[in-house]
């Protein structure tokens, strides 16, 4: 099976990162998670990321190194999801998207139900901040 590239940002604001829920009618809609999409042909995953950031949330990110990558086989598709850690240089996030947009703490994680590609990364920011 063909492996999609997918990018995601792991934004933090003092002690909580952002969380986006998916439209209802998306694939695992309603479900949590990080802000990105799909790498296009001829980008960079930093170029998609930045793209897509600014057509989700309508912000310019600044995007730093890989926080994690993992790969994950949904039944309609497998992807290659790469996570930056990023910051936001310029604008404040907009719904344009995403049915809600959160900022939560670690300790909160196990209060929204997110994509089954993101547990593991979970997991991590967990061990890296409690």
């Amino acid at each position: 099976m063909k492996i999609t590239e997918v990018v995601a940002a792991l934004i933090w604001r003092g002690d909580k990162f952002m969380i986006c829920q998916r439209p209802a009618h998306k694939a695992r809609g309603l479900l949590w998670e990080f802000v990105g999409g799909k790498v296009e042909h001829g980008e960079t995953k930093e170029q998609a990321l930045i793209r897509e950031c600014r057509e989700e949330l309508a912000v310019t990110l600044s995007v730093g190194d890989v926080f994690m990558d993992v790969v994950h086989n949904y039944p309609d598709l497998t992807v290659h999801l790469t996570l930056f850690n990023a910051a936001i240089a310029k604008g404040e996030p907009q719904k344009l998207e995403h049915d809600d947009i959160r900022w939560i703490t670690p300790s909160e994680i196990p209060n929204y139900e997110f994509c089954p590609a993101d547990e593991e990364i979970l997991k991590k920011i967990i061990e890296v901040h409690s």
